[in-house]
């Protein structure tokens, strides 16, 4: 398929596969847009002979390998997967794995030292998951260049525990096993417990204080509170092993400064709780029975004002999908989401969480997930009036899949 050829098959809605997903089909105009050819592209070597040995020895993910190799690369030897390791441009610095993939591998360049970020040769599941900044399922002629075709992947990338900036990628490459979901529950959990691994070393590189009489005494922070208001119609802040309840309007107004952790302004925040816009004097009063509250509950928790905020973070349960579907977990994502926020609230402030976090979840499940995920979005109360949802899990949905009859029900009942 020629530049031209896929450029017309992207623009015709009948020419595209019933498996091709918005994901891969933004990625293909990406690539085209750099006039990659799909029939020509290969991947450059980057880092050569004593060149990629020493880069190698150099990058921060050399520490990571041991790691790495002791969660996944020791399990698919024999399997015909490989798993890479690139770093945060795209170029692979280690590929292990099956000895017979690595071979066969070689003709596509997979090996270390090429460059196989998505300027260079288009999608494929290290380039793009770097491209997109989360995880990633390539499978076979998703992919841009044909000589891929017949390989699927898997891939997420490792990010920098103190800047949150991307490092680098780990990938499994293979048949159809390396994108089994398990394979990006695997990878989401090593690159994990890479980057703790990262944090330890840095803190234990850090220069020891000395004094004349001790060595000093590292005292664990405290853990953050967590608010939990997803699917409930009341609130409940747990630190620890203390659990608060919150009653509607006290959750509503924690849920709205973790969400503007930043602050409001006394306007702002009425706004936000009160629905009919309410009176400062009213705000300042629940104001006051909420530090109450926070105080007789015995957590260090400050309520601060100009603005109004707490005195630390506040974690939101609803910030945690979010989260999530930012990885590309959206399995884990839809595990996660408990229901909307305090569904029984009419402030403003809530409904505008609901709203972005709802948007931002199903625009994910559209352009990211895979089949069986979308479906899974698909049946649940917040999809139930969604035609276009409904109608591009059919699309996705292989034609024997007994899921389609009763999808084709629901968008028959809607539009009948």
């Amino acid at each position: 398929m020629r530049a031209n050829d896929a450029n017309e098959w992207l623009a015709s809605p009948e020419g595209r596969q019933p498996t091709q997903r918005r994901v891969v089909a933004e990625s293909w105009r990406r690539s085209l847009a750099l006039s990659l050819d799909p029939d020509t592209v290969l991947p450059p070597l980057a880092i050569e002979g004593s060149h990629l040995r020493e880069f190698r020895e150099e990058h921060s993910l050399a520490g990571l390998m041991p790691l790495i190799r002791r969660l996944v690369v020791s399990d698919v030897e024999g399997s015909g997967l490989l798993v890479a390791v690139g770093d945060e441009r795209g170029r692979l610095l280690w590929v292990e794995g099956d000895s017979a993939a690595r071979s066969r591998a070689e003709g596509l360049v997979f090996v270390a030292g090429a460059n196989w970020s998505e300027d260079a040769v288009g999608t494929s599941a290290p380039g793009t998951a770097l491209a997109l900044d989360h995880g990633i399922q390539i499978h076979d002629a998703e992919h841009f260049g044909t000589i891929v075709h017949g390989w699927s992947c898997t891939a997420v990338p490792l990010h920098d525990p103190q800047t949150g900036k991307p490092i680098g990628v780990i990938d499994i490459t293979g048949d159809s096993r390396a994108v089994d979901p398990f394979a990006m529950t695997l990878l989401q959990a090593t690159a994990a417990a890479a980057e703790s691994e990262l944090t330890v070393r840095r803190l234990a590189q850090q220069p020891r204080m000395k004094t004349a009489t001790r060595m000093p005494v590292l005292r664990q922070a405290s853990p953050a509170p967590v608010l939990h208001v997803s699917g409930r119609d009341v609130g409940e802040l747990v630190c620890g092993d203390t659990v608060i309840p919150l009653s509607t309007r006290h959750a509503t107004i924690v849920a709205v400064l973790a969400w503007h952790a930043r602050g409001l302004s006394a306007e702002a925040l009425r706004e936000a709780v009160y629905a009919d816009g309410g009176a400062d004097v009213t705000l300042r009063v629940e104001l006051a029975r909420l530090r109450k509250v926070l105080q007789a509950s015995g957590i260090a928790l400050g309520l601060l004002s100009n603005p109004y905020r707490f005195d630390r973070a506040v974690e939101l349960d609803a910030k945690n999908v979010l989260r999530l579907v930012q990885r590309g977990a959206h399995r884990a994502a839809l595990a996660a989401y408990e229901g909307p926020v305090l569904p029984a609230s009419t402030a403003p402030g809530v409904g505008e969480i609901r709203r972005d976090v709802l948007r931002r979840l199903r625009d994910a499940m559209l352009s990211e997930a895979s089949a069986d995920v979308l479906v899974q979005y698909a049946m649940m109360p917040e999809a139930a009036d969604d035609v276009e949802v409904l109608r591009e899990a059919l699309r996705l949905l292989p034609p024997r899949s007994p899921k389609r009859l009763t999808i084709v029900e629901k968008i028959e009942a809607l539009e009948g």
